[in-house]
């Protein structure tokens, strides 16, 4: 699906069309969470509780860097 970038004041957006709303259960005013990929962006309903367990798991791999760098090479 094509989705083109347009302008919204002073910033960049994006519209959703509405089959797509339709899709993901989404209407107008619903926060969404983007999740960087290797090979892109993914976009999906907001889940205040998913959204918390990943900002523990970030939290503990910016601290355990070094040991989960280790673990990853045997």
């Amino acid at each position: 699906m094509k989705i083109k970038i347009t302008t919204v004041g002073n910033s960049a957006g994006i519209v959703l069309p509405k089959a797509l709303l339709a899709r993901l259960h989404l209407a107008k005013g619903d926060v969404l969470y983007a999740t960087e990929l290797p090979d892109g962006i993914k976009l999906s309903p907001y889940d205040p509780k998913i959204a918390r367990q990943m900002e523990v798991a970030e939290r503990v791999m910016r601290k355990r860097r070094t040991l989960l760098r280790k673990l990853a090479e045997s």
